[in-house]
């Protein structure tokens, strides 16, 4: 198992695209059972915040 942890500030905007990004990738490849991919803050002061809506809204163009 290759584990993968993306780390940002709040893991409220780059963290979190960096793991949807890498995890889309990894499953296009149908390597998904590989693989444990995640993401976490380096602070606590966005935790129980949602996605940043710049984050969302380019991962919702992307996606479709």
């Amino acid at each position: 198992m290759i584990k993968v942890l993306f780390v940002c500030l709040g893991n409220i905007c780059r963290s979190p695209m960096a793991e949807y990004v890498f995890k889309d990738m990894v499953s296009k490849r149908g390597l998904s059972q590989n693989f444990e991919i995640s993401s976490a803050a380096t602070s606590n002061e966005a935790v129980g915040s949602n996605i940043h809506y710049g984050t969302r809204n380019k991962l919702d163009e992307v996606r479709n």
